[in-house]
């Protein structure tokens, strides 16, 4: 007898706990499918005044700290924006 490595035998499984096992299987995939699905949330972008504002800084200190990799800068043509969710993850709380 050949066996066919695409095919797979269930053996001592009644129907109702074949069927829970595609279902649960189902619900899984289902589950994975709509976390990838999901719309996701448009970018906001700030300009470099709007970060300087923000943290009432000045434009120096903004490119300082661009430079040294504290906020990462992105660029369109000669206009530089940081992203909004980068910008607020810079705030920490303070261990006093």
């Amino acid at each position: 007898m050949i066996k066919n490595p695409n095919c797979i035998q269930i053996i001592q499984t009644t129907p109702q706990e074949l069927d829970a096992l595609i279902g649960k299987s189902l619900k899984e995939q289902l589950e994975e499918l709509k976390l990838h699905l999901q719309p996701k949330q448009p970018t906001e972008w700030l300009t470099r005044k709007e970060v300087a504002d923000l943290f009432k800084i000045n434009l120096s200190t903004l490119f300082h700290w661009t430079n040294k990799g504290k906020l990462k800068a992105y660029g369109i043509g000669n206009r530089v924006y940081y992203k909004r969710s980068e910008v607020d993850a810079m705030i920490q709380p303070l261990k006093l």
